[in-house]
């Protein structure tokens, strides 16, 4: 299963040397044992574009979709076997970036008919 582990911040871009460097051998183990798919920071709200077309014609919007003091500031998405060994992990990972941090699973695609 994979699980996206979400780090919240109320800044962007503000990890200290030594968090960065916890950082870095966190990656470094999950990538070891196997639980890594992939990483990355995230630039801040204002950074961001919302974009809607369900209407047929895209309305573009600068900003977030949602006023918050804390948001996305990164994330990792992961391998795990399950949601307590997902836990597991996102606990190592919280203590590792400093930061909280949100875990939510992937959504299963259905399974496909049989021919």
């Amino acid at each position: 299963m994979q699980f996206l582990v979400s780090v919240i911040d109320d800044r962007t871009n503000s990890a200290t040397e030594e968090e960065l460097a916890d950082i870095r051998a966190y990656n470094e183990r999950i990538q070891a044992d196997g639980h890594w798919v992939f990483a990355g920071g995230l630039g801040g709200p204002e950074s961001a574009t919302v974009i809607d077309n369900r209407h047929g014609e895209a309305l573009m919007t600068d900003g977030p979709f949602v006023e918050s003091k804390e948001f996305l500031a990164g994330f990792w998405v992961m391998e795990a076997a399950d949601l307590d060994a997902a836990l597991r992990l996102a606990t190592e990972a919280s203590r590792a970036c400093n930061r909280r941090v949100e875990v939510r699973p992937f959504l299963q695609p259905p399974p496909t008919p049989a021919a």
